[in-house]
């Protein structure tokens, strides 16, 4: 199958860069995967699962939350805000992210910015804990 180069980078430096025959994440309007010859294109990173197809068939999984998707003369660059390969993820401190966000949302009197931030744990600690090694 047709190749395309990538580049993956987060804040902390560059998480990927080479070949692959897809990527697949999630927009803000819902999934999508890109391909070999994909027009130009740029969109928001909403969070969840991405993969990676190498060019050999192997699929890299990760987290994806946040940042900006684009391709540009063939050339694709995910610009993420987290990005995380899953053999990355410690499963033991999702889950306790996980329960503790639950634990503040289960509280009445939750100032309207205390609610925001305790969903936003939640939802990042749920992208987590879906992907499993």
């Amino acid at each position: 199958m047709t190749t395309f180069h990538l580049t993956v980078v987060t804040p902390d430096g560059c998480a990927f860069e080479g070949e692959a025959e897809r990527v697949v994440c999630r927009a803000i309007d819902g999934d999508l995967a890109i391909l070999a010859r994909h027009g130009d294109y740029c969109t928001a990173l909403g969070m969840g699962e991405a993969h990676i197809v190498m060019p050999d068939g192997q699929r890299r999984r990760a987290a994806c939350m946040g940042g900006m998707l684009s391709v540009l003369d063939g050339e694709v660059r995910l610009v993420a805000t987290t990005w995380e390969w899953v053999e990355q993820i410690d499963q033991a401190r999702a889950e306790a992210s996980k329960r503790r966000a639950e634990e503040i949302l289960a509280q009445k009197n939750l100032s309207e910015r205390e609610y925001e931030l305790a969903q936003a744990r939640l939802k990042r600690a749920l992208v987590r804990t879906s992907i499993k090694k």
